[in-house]
């Protein structure tokens, strides 16, 4: 079955819009495992607008399921991982003034990078995924830099789903399968939600995982947060 992470971001920028620790990130991220989630994503940018790297390192000690750390490795980043030395690192190269990450890597002209940065992760034992778009040839360039596993960027996915979610689930469906013909785990993650998740997870019932925030942090506003991640794990069975 494909595993839940939820993206704690959101909710750091709520703390961060008055100061002082309320919300409490850490004590949400318990709460979240708590209530069935099997992993906590967290994505650090240079501004800490939201994630700070302090929050990193407060969190792995405490935490009980994986521990996902993603964004843009820069030396900064690079050394922070490597000090907390998370379950999994996501690589994504979003600049640092991105408001979202909007884009994967291109893991063919970007290889000899992706492989150095990869080999420094994988040597400290953390499991390097790899943030592309729903492109086989992108993946098979992941397998090529060394990387266990690629996250698909699916926003393009969820804009078109109401559309044709058939259309919009099909390069996702090529991508996939050449990541798993090349030996590759797979994640996804961006815009999925409790309308269009089920259907991704049952086309591709051999994704590893799932990262969500935004959607799922939003919807918690109304379901509340532990009826809402029991919402999403249910669209994942």
């Amino acid at each position: 079955m494909t595993k839940l992470s939820v993206n704690i971001n959101k909710i750091a920028v709520i703390r961060n819009s008055r100061g002082g620790n309320r919300p409490d990130v850490v004590r949400a991220a318990l709460d979240i495992e708590r209530f069935g989630a099997q992993g906590i994503t967290v994505h650090p940018r240079p501004d800490e607008r939201h994630i700070r790297y302090a929050d990193v390192r407060a969190l792995r000690p405490r935490l009980r399921t994986e521990f996902n750390i993603e964004g843009n490795p820069i030396p900064s980043f690079v050394d922070l991982v490597l000090e907390v030395r998370p379950a999994q690192v996501t690589l994504v190269p979003d600049a640092p003034d991105a408001i979202t990450s909007n884009a994967g890597w291109d893991t063919l002209k970007h290889r000899p990078f992706l492989t150095d940065v990869t080999a420094r992760f994988r040597e400290a034992g953390i499991r390097v995924s790899i943030f592309v778009d729903p492109d086989p040839q992108m993946a098979v360039g992941a397998a090529a830099c060394g990387a266990d596993r690629v996250e698909l960027y699916t926003e393009a996915y969820a804009r078109n789903y109401r559309e044709d979610r058939e259309a919009a689930i099909a390069p996702y469906v090529a991508a996939a399968e050449a990541a798993r013909a090349n030996g590759l785990g797979l994640n996804a993650g961006h815009d999925l939600d409790l309308e269009n998740l089920a259907f991704f997870a049952e086309r591709i019932p051999w994704t590893d995982e799932v990262s969500i925030g935004h959607a799922l942090i939003s919807d918690a506003l109304y379901y509340g947060l532990e009826n809402t991640v029991a919402l999403y794990r249910r669209c994942l069975k």
